[in-house]
């Protein structure tokens, strides 16, 4: 396996010195691949009703093609999974991805070879700034510990492979990832989500030179820490004695195929036992004491989880690789815990609509290069899923330029907010209060979310919080006071309504274990582990319904 540190990190790094260069020259990069795509995908269904063909420059293409959501592309996503050929890419589709639901409707994203390929050069790209990064700080790039499920949810009358993006990637380019594990590629396999971490964790705790560990979401991160501490004694005597907890829920032809890998591993687990029991616990950090960096989304909700990782993995660096969804890869980040991640100018055509137009029918577009420090963009996509001036409803902020392509980071989705009035409240602004709140009262919380109460009109704000374990707030008058003063700071809509009709906020200490009670409700629904958005907004009054509210307090 010794292919992992030496030739893939090697080429990983030329990969992105490749990249480096190309974000000298963002505008001619940006325009080939446009006119690249363009004349791949002319002699499509999409592409002729576009009258693409004719398209000869930027302005062209945005004056012949509208901005447009999902639901435009819907029909003819649904006729790709019927099997119909060359209607939004001249490309076999080898794989459509159903994202998770989690934030909206459910949307399949046809998935290509070349599609694929573009996915797996970002990957190669983040990798090589990673390993130059922990070098710099005389850490080392080396295996790590990957959670995300590899079962594929079935076929479409299509004849094509349907399921979650991360089980999509994992499993067409097997070869390449697998050499980056430090478990068996199989432990990826079971269905259920515990056994899936179990014999993770089981496995990669064999490898005591693991360098990280990565997921999609911070959150994420943190259940798997949690399983790690839960399960630290069943973990150990399985590693002691070569075996696997016969209480997990594992197909029985997957688990004879795990057992038969499992080695004994007396030493290590003797190792383990002593930091266990000298220490009351055990952590990522501890485990694996040359853990090098955690992986992970950034931007957004993400500062709030990372109040809790230095409990975990003390100082190890958080490095967002790349700022993706199903649809396509926005941006990759050079470097480690940093926001601003660079445009990925190789991967998509970029436009930016800036946010004096994000209302307008057909809203005037930036490009890459024009867009200006300290503003905020809705992002639009063409790619080569067959998506033209693709609105996901995203909104950046730039925060500076790397040569010439921006940096970008990622604060919410559009339309994702709460409003008792017209003040529109979003998950970026509840998550600055809330991370501050904890740090202000030194209160971790084991999670929060926002929603509205259904009889008072306007609605007052509801602060539901969950204490993380052996915690209590002393204060939830000055709490809820704060947290109050707060949103007005960061939101001045909603403290010019506050003032005016908006009634005062109302705190509910919700029981230990509700918002996993949540989160198995989301999985449930059908909603991947690896994919799983809490939102910490809700403007469904009934969203925690159900759950027990400890106590109540108002202002």
């Amino acid at each position: 396996m010794a292919i992992l540190p030496s030739l893939l990190t090697t080429f990983a790094r030329h990969i992105k010195t490749n990249f480096v260069k190309k974000t000298r020259a963002t505008a001619a990069v940006q325009e080939q691949f446009l006119r690249d795509l363009l004349l791949v995908q002319r002699d499509t269904e999409l592409g002729k009703q576009y009258g693409i063909a004719q398209i000869k420059t930027i302005d062209q293409f945005r004056a012949q093609i509208p901005v447009l959501p999902y639901s435009s592309y819907e029909p003819f996503t649904d006729r790709i999974a019927q099997g119909e050929l060359n209607i939004l890419t001249p490309d076999r589709v080898v794989y459509l991805t159903l994202t998770s639901g989690s934030t909206g409707k459910k949307k399949l994203i046809p998935t290509t070879r070349r599609s694929q390929n573009i996915v797996r050069q970002a990957t190669l790209t983040s990798i090589g700034f990673l390993s130059e990064a922990l070098a710099r700080q005389n850490r080392q790039f080396g295996k790590l510990l990957v959670t995300n499920s590899v079962q594929k949810w079935g076929r479409t009358a299509g004849d094509i492979d349907y399921g979650p993006s991360s089980a999509g990637v994992l499993r067409m380019d097997k070869r390449l990832y697998r050499q980056f594990f430090a478990h068996p590629y199989e432990t990826l396999q079971p269905s259920d989500s515990l056994a899936r971490h179990y014999v993770c964790l089981l496995f990669a705790l064999r490898e005591p030179t693991m360098r990280g560990t990565i997921a999609n979401f911070p959150m994420l991160i943190l259940r798997t820490c949690n399983y790690l501490e839960r399960y630290a004694e069943d973990l150990i005597q399985d590693l002691e004695k070569g075996t696997i907890a016969p209480w997990l829920e594992i197909e029985p032809e997957m688990r004879t195929q795990l057992e038969q890998m499992a080695i004994a591993s007396p030493k290590r687990a003797t190792q383990l036992r002593e930091i266990l029991h000298s220490q009351g616990r055990l952590t990522p950090k501890l485990a694996w004491q040359n853990l090098s960096f955690v992986a992970t989304a950034r931007g957004g909700t993400s500062d709030f989880y990372f109040q809790r990782f230095p409990s975990y993995f003390e100082d190890t660096p958080i490095f967002g690789a790349v700022y993706s969804s199903a649809e396509g890869i926005f941006s990759i980040y050079p470097d480690v815990n940093q926001d601003g991640s660079v445009l990925a100018i190789e991967s998509c055509f970029f436009e930016f609509i800036p946010e004096e137009h994000w209302e307008a029918e057909h809203p005037k577009t930036l490009l890459a290069t024009e867009v200006k420090v300290g503003d905020r963009y809705r992002i639009l996509i063409t790619n080569y899923s067959g998506f033209y001036r693709y609105d996901i409803g995203d909104i950046v902020e730039v925060i500076g330029f790397y040569n010439t392509a921006p940096l970008i980071v990622f604060l919410h989705r559009r339309g994702g907010f709460v409003s008792s009035t017209t003040e529109k409240t979003t998950e970026f602004h509840a998550t600055q209060v809330m991370q501050a709140l904890q740090h202000e009262f030194n209160l971790p919380l084991e999670d929060f979310c926002i929603t509205l109460s259904e009889n008072d009109f306007p609605a007052r704000y509801i602060v539901n919080i969950e204490l993380a374990l052996g915690y209590k707030l002393d204060d939830p008058q000055a709490f809820l006071r704060r947290f109050d003063s707060k949103l007005q700071e960061v939101n001045t809509h909603y403290e010019i309504s506050r003032k005016d009709t908006i009634p005062a906020p109302q705190l509910q200490i919700l029981a230990p274990g509700s918002f996993s009670t949540i989160r198995q409700q989301q999985l449930q629904r059908g909603i991947p582990d690896s994919q799983l958005k809490f939102p910490h907004i809700s403007e469904d009054r009934h969203f925690l319904a159900g759950l027990l509210v400890e106590k109540k307090f108002n202002l």
